[in-house]
């Protein structure tokens, strides 16, 4: 079978090295797609809570991802399939998941994974429910130096499907400082990707 699969561990030193945020956030100046940070870092930059990552996802639409490839330039793109990582990754290999890990070819060590995401022009398509759709301005947040991240309502959503302690932790930490706006949107949300689900409750 082609790829490699990787043990927990290894992946764990290979993305030892990942960059922070404010790092990516640097590198990323003045692209022109909307691109931001997502998954469990962009919780942190919503609520300052701290805990560990095991890496740093970053999320673009389809269309924009040339343009951040340029900006690693030099670095190799390998693509994660089904529980493998497929390295230097060619067209059809990318097209087989919304996932690039980023790597640094000098240290073996990945930098970022970037999400392609689908999306019709500058509308943002949830790629759990392509009901679910927002212009990215109006999903896109960002800290007080700059850094843009996910609103929180949606991070949560995706974070909602197969919840690890670590997502329980992360709603918790939240859900003191969501919106009434952003509850109502969650809750709605659960009930058409996933009825029942635990949080909504305490939505």
């Amino acid at each position: 079978m082609a790829g490699i699969e990787f043990s927990h561990d290894e992946l764990d030193a290979k993305w030892a090295d990942a960059l922070t945020p404010a790092e990516v956030a640097d590198r990323l100046a003045g692209v022109a797609t909307p691109w931001y940070v997502a998954a469990g870092w962009s919780i942190e930059l919503f609520t300052g809570r701290l805990r560990r990552h095991d890496d740093l996802e970053i999320a673009v639409p389809a269309a924009g991802f040339a343009e951040l490839r340029e900006r690693f330039a030099g670095c190799a793109l390998d693509a994660p399939i089904d529980g493998r990582v497929f390295p230097d990754a060619t067209e059809d290999e990318l097209a087989r998941t919304h996932q690039t890990w980023v790597r640094d070819p000098e240290t073996g060590h990945y930098l970022v994974d970037i999400f392609r995401e689908p999306h019709d022009a500058d509308t943002w398509i949830c790629r759990r429910d392509e009901r679910i759709r927002r212009p990215y301005a109006d999903i896109i947040r960002h800290t007080p130096d700059g850094v843009p991240y996910l609103a929180a309502e949606v991070a949560l959503l995706f974070k909602a499907k197969a919840t690890r302690p670590k997502d329980d932790d992360d709603f918790a930490a939240a859900l003191p400082l969501l919106t009434a706006k952003q509850r109502e949107t969650l809750a709605g949300w659960l009930d058409l990707v996933h009825p029942g689900h635990p949080w909504r409750a305490q939505l």
